[in-house]
C-alpha cells in the first residue's frame, strides 16, 4: 500500500532529523534504559506517526513544539486512546529544561500502566 510506504519513509526521515528535545528524551528511553521497557521512536501507528511508543504497555510519549495543540492533535489523541493507548504530551522546552521532572512523570505513568509483579514470579515461592 502506497500510504503505508509513505508513513515508513516519513518515519525514517523523522528519526534522522530529530528535534533537540526528541534527541534528549530518546537518550533516556532507548535500549531498555528506562525501567527496562522497550521504546520505539517515530513509529507508525495506523495512519499516525508517534514520537515514542512502548507497545508492551501501550504508552505513547509526544514531544511537542509550537505546531501542536490544535484540533487535529485532539482527534489523533482520541483515536489513539480508543485503541487502548495512553498518550502523554510534553512541551519541548520542558523536556530540555526540566528533564528530570519529565522523566519522573513518565515513570509515574508507567507505574499506573504496568501490572504489579506477582509474588510467585519464579523465585521458588
Amino acid at each position: 500500500m502506497a500510504n503505508n510506504q509513505y508513513l515508513i519513509n516519513k518515519a525514517k526521515y523523522l528519526r534522522s532529523n530529530q528535534t533537540d528535545a526528541e534527541e534528549r528524551l530518546w537518550y533516556y528511553l532507548r535500549a531498555h534504559r528506562f525501567m527496562g521497557l522497550k521504546f520505539k521512536r517515530q513509529k507508525p501507528v495506523d495512519q499516525f506517526i508517534v514520537d515514542f511508543v512502548c507497545l508492551e504497555i501501550k504508552l505513547i510519549i509526544e514531544a511537542d513544539g509550537g505546531q501542536h495543540g490544535d484540533d487535529a492533535d485532539a482527534k489523533r489523541d482520541a483515536w489513539l486512546k480508543a485503541q487502548g493507548f495512553t498518550v502523554v504530551h510534553f512541551w519541548n522546552n520542558d523536556i530540555l529544561g526540566q528533564t528530570d521532572a519529565v522523566l519522573e512523570r513518565i515513570r509515574q505513568t508507567v507505574l499506573t500502566l504496568s501490572p504489579a509483579p506477582s509474588p510467585a514470579s519464579g523465585r521458588g515461592e
